[in-house]
C-alpha cells in the first residue's frame, strides 16, 4: 500500500510543476442526481491530463544520473505525454512505446514534446515487450504508466484535494484502467475520509482491472478500439501495487457501454462547456446511465483527460457514426451504437 504520507510528500515535491486544478460544482448533475455534485478538473493540467502528476512526482524522484540515461515507458498515450513533457521540463528525455491502437492525435503531441516513439504491436502489453527491451539494451529507466509507488502517489495527491476542497465527500467516481489514478485517489481519500466511498468507471470492452479483480489475479485480456481508449491495456501479470490497492480500497467497479460513453461526453461539452476525451467523461456518463447505486453525496468526479481528436468529437457531439483507432481495418469498425 501506498501510505498518506507517501501522497502527501509527492504533493510537496510537484508543487511547481503542476497546475492546481479546481473542483466545481456542477448544477445540471446535481439536479439529475438530486445532491451536490462536484467536477475536479484534471483535464486543465498542462498536458491535458492527471497524468502529469505521477509522471513528475517520478521524475523528481530519479537522481540526476538516472535522468541523464533517459526514461522510458509504454502508453496509451496520456502517460507518454506526461512523461515526455516532463522529461524535458527536468533535464531528461524520454522513449514512448505504445500499440497501434493509440490515436494518432496522441501519438503526434508526444512528438512534438521532443520524445523518441516506437509503435509496437496490437496491445500495450507488446509494447511493454519493446520497454524492456530498450532497458536491458540501452540502459533507459522504466517509469511505468500506473504499477510504481511514485506513480502511485503522485496520482493519489488529486484524493488530497479533493477531501481538503470537500471534507463531507462521500462519492468519489474514478476512471480505472491499469489502476494508478484509483489506487492513488483511494488512498488519500480513505486516509483522510475513511467512510467514503471510492467507485472506478471503465469501459465494458477489455476492462483489464476488472477482469483481474473478479478472478482474484491479475489476468490478461483482448484489447479493443474505444471512445475510452485511454482505460485500454493491461494491468501486468506481475502487478505488484495497483492490483492489491483497487482490491482492498474500491468499493465498486462499473463498467459502461460505448454510447454511454459517448453520452458523458456529449453532457460535458453541452451542458458543462468541457471537452473531454471518453475516459475524462465515465464519471459522468455512469451518473447519467444511472448505474451509482443508492448514490451518497457529495459526491466527486475526477474529469481525468482532454486529450481527444477533435474531428472525433465533433463526430460524437453530432451523433455520427464513430471510427475508432489508428488503423482502418477490421478491428476497427464504425461503432454506429455510440450515436446519440
Amino acid at each position: 500500500m501506498i501510505t498518506l504520507d507517501a501522497i502527501q510528500d509527492a504533493r510537496r515535491s510537484i508543487a511547481g510543476h503542476i497546475l492546481p486544478t479546481p473542483l466545481v460544482r456542477s448544477p445540471t448533475l446535481s439536479d439529475f442526481c438530486s445532491t451536490p455534485v462536484s467536477l475536479k478538473l484534471e483535464h486543465h493540467q498542462a498536458t491535458g491530463s492527471f497524468k502529469l502528476r505521477g509522471a513528475s512526482n517520478a521524475i523528481l524522484k530519479l537522481t540526476e544520473a538516472e535522468r541523464a540515461r533517459g526514461v522510458v515507458a509504454a502508453s496509451t498515450g496520456n502517460h507518454g505525454r506526461a512523461l515526455a513533457h516532463a522529461a524535458r521540463a527536468l533535464g531528461s528525455h524520454a522513449t514512448i512505446c505504445m500499440s497501434r491502437l493509440v490515436p494518432d492525435n496522441k501519438v503526434s503531441e508526444i512528438r512534438r514534446l521532443g520524445a523518441d516513439v516506437r509503435i509496437v504491436g496490437d496491445s500495450q502489453d507488446e509494447a511493454q515487450q519493446e520497454v524492456e527491451r530498450l532497458v536491458a539494451k540501452d540502459g533507459l529507466v522504466m517509469v511505468p504508466p500506473f504499477d510504481h509507488p511514485d506513480i502511485v502517489a503522485g496520482q493519489g495527491t488529486i484524493g488530497l484535494d479533493i477531501v481538503e476542497a470537500m471534507p463531507d465527500v462521500a462519492t468519489v467516481l474514478v476512471p480505472l484502467s491499469g489502476g494508478g489514478l484509483a489506487a492513488g485517489v483511494a488512498g488519500a481519500v480513505k486516509g483522510m475520509q475513511p467512510h467514503a466511498r471510492v467507485i472506478g468507471i471503465t469501459m465494458e470492452r477489455g476492462a483489464a482491472m476488472k477482469a483481474s479483480l473478479d478472478a482474484g489475479r491479475p489476468v490478461q485480456v483482448k484489447e479493443f478500439s474505444s471512445l475510452a481508449d485511454s482505460l485500454g491495456g493491461g494491468i501486468g501479470l506481475d502487478n505488484r501495487l495497483t492490483f492489491a490497492m483497487c482490491r482492498a480500497l474500491l468499493d465498486d467497479v462499473v463498467l459502461l457501454s460505448e454510447s454511454e460513453i459517448a453520452t458523458g461526453i456529449r453532457h460535458a461539452y453541452e451542458e458543462e462547456r468541457e471537452i473531454l476525451e471518453g475516459a475524462g467523461s465515465v464519471g459522468i456518463a455512469a451518473l447519467l446511465a444511472r448505474k451509482i447505486h443508492a448514490i451518497r453525496g457529495p459526491v466527486a468526479l475526477v474529469l481525468s483527460g482532454r486529450n481527444i481528436d477533435m474531428e472525433l468529437h465533433r463526430r460524437v457531439i453530432n451523433g455520427i457514426g464513430i471510427h475508432l483507432g489508428r488503423r482502418s481495418d477490421a478491428k476497427n469498425e464504425d461503432f454506429d451504437r455510440a450515436r446519440s
